[in-house]
């Protein structure tokens, strides 16, 4: 246990790594906060949302009259919990690091970040991602800096310089919070950073990993949904290269534009399997779509009882409708839809978040592919007009000297930050409980160090509550 404790960072491994990326660049404080008059909340939870007139830059310092001040700075939504559970100066502050999305969102399945949601620099979404150079302050550098600022003004505003904070983070924020403990140990006396793949980068791991992973999801489900995965690839490549194909391909699936190539539809099936694989929670979820307990269950269950004579194809549709399509309520799919925001990750990806990601021939149901990053960054430079630097995030937050991770193939992405339930298996429970020890144990190390007393507290739902 002290191991853990000189890292003060807790990583937690479920079944896969942060987020999905396709093949191509993937798709997949200074002055006093002011608040805004909104109370709301999502899925249940209740809290205040907020905003601070963040720099957009802190890593250069302008002339005085130099810089233009509505550039300069941005306001920068963050949510306060009303559930009235903090205990008051020197209390600890639980700070949850914003991901490549809306926060609401986040706030209601595991969070705070410039260029997503409505944190958006130069005033609005089309300036900020107008080009490479309004771009180029979307850095995870710039992100965990906003939040050391932003964490630095609360503590003064509320006289709570002594609160210890813990950061908690899941997929890229949970990179997001591990960095930011590595990089401000002065701030946070801790990370729990879960489901964040922090070591998909470089040669760390093999680049097949993720899509081995989620490949064994569902050969583990039903070997036949396996295979009729596996099999439908060249099936889709020569449906799509046949007379009037795309068009048929476009109404197989339902589509509500024509394809303009089959590889468009492939990366949309290869996301849904691979979100399918993220979020393959025990319970009925709605994190990135509306979708049953054990979804992957469903998607083959689907997928292998259609009706003999049914084409592979046609089974790939009933299967991938699962995830799509859950509800029965739309009519057709749009495949450039983004409806949580996400857009600004294909720029991170094209920069500094470089993943090699490959299909290995025989254990994954996908087709072998090898990455390549001559052709990664020549998209990249299509797209942005940028060059990726693969290693500069292991230059700046190291990475392959990483140990002591929680490792747990029967989870989900990010679930041990998801709501507790009754239906929670046991290794979920006792996964909360042993963070819920690890994460007092930084408490009391930092209240002895300052003769001060903290008193641990059960998690709630756990045997020991």
């Amino acid at each position: 246990m002290r191991p853990l404790r000189r890292l003060a960072v807790l990583l937690v491994l479920g079944l896969l790594p942060a987020a999905v990326w396709t093949l191509a660049p993937p798709r997949f404080p200074g002055p006093q906060p002011r608040a805004r008059p909104a109370a709301n909340g999502v899925g249940g939870y209740e809290y205040e949302t907020r905003y601070f007139r963040q720099r957009l830059d802190h890593f250069s310092f302008p002339g005085v009259g130099d810089e233009d001040e509505a550039a300069a700075f941005f306001q920068q939504r963050y949510l306060v919990g009303r559930g009235g559970g903090w205990a008051g100066p020197d209390g600890p502050i639980f700070f949850y690091c914003g991901n490549e999305g809306d926060i609401a969102w986040f706030a209601a399945n595991s969070g705070l970040h410039r260029y997503y949601g409505e944190s958006m620099p130069f005033g609005s979404k089309a300036k900020a991602y107008n080009n490479s150079k309004s771009l180029a302050y979307l850095t995870a550098e710039q992100a965990i800096a906003d939040f050391a600022v932003l964490l630095t003004d609360l503590k003064r505003n509320l006289s709570a310089e002594g609160s210890p904070v813990v950061l908690f983070g899941g997929s890229y924020g949970g990179m997001l919070a591990a960095w930011m403990r590595l990089k401000y140990p002065h701030i946070a006396v801790g990370a729990l950073a879960s489901s964040a793949p922090i070591l998909q980068f470089e040669d760390i791991v093999p680049s097949t990993i993720f899509y081995d992973l989620v490949s064994d999801d569902f050969k583990r489900e039903s070997l036949s949904c396996f295979q009729t995965i596996k099999d439908s690839w060249k099936v889709l490549d020569e449906q799509g290269n046949g007379q009037d194909g795309l068009l048929k391909l476009s109404k197989t699936f339902h589509l509500c534009q024509t394809l303009k190539t089959s590889g468009d539809l492939s990366d949309w099936l290869s996301s849904a399997y691979s979100y399918l694989a993220m979020v393959d929670y025990p319970i009925p979820s709605e994190f990135l779509m509306p979708l049953p307990a054990n979804p992957i269950k469903e998607v083959c269950r689907n997928l292998d009882s259609q009706p003999e004579g049914t084409s592979i194809l046609e089974r790939i549709y009933a299967g991938v409708n699962v995830y799509y399509n859950y509800t029965g309520t739309v009519g057709c799919f749009d495949l450039n839809d983004d409806p949580h925001g996400m857009g600004g990750w294909d720029w991170q990806a094209c920069t500094e978040m470089v993943m090699p990601m490959s299909y290995s021939e025989n254990r994954s149901m996908y087709p072998p592919y090898k990455f390549d990053y001559a052709s990664y960054a020549e998209n990249c430079i299509k797209s942005y007009g940028v060059r990726p630097r693969p290693w500069w995030i292991t230059t700046e937050f190291g990475g392959h000297m990483t140990a002591m991770v929680f490792c747990f193939y029967s989870g989900a992405h990010h679930i041990d930050l998801r709501p507790a339930t009754p239906e929670d298996p046991g290794w979920l429970v006792s996964l909360r409980e042993s963070e819920l020890k690890i994460i007092s144990g930084w408490l009391l190390d930092y209240y002895g160090a300052r003769g001060a007393l903290f008193q641990p507290v059960a998690v709630k739902g756990s045997s020991a509550s």
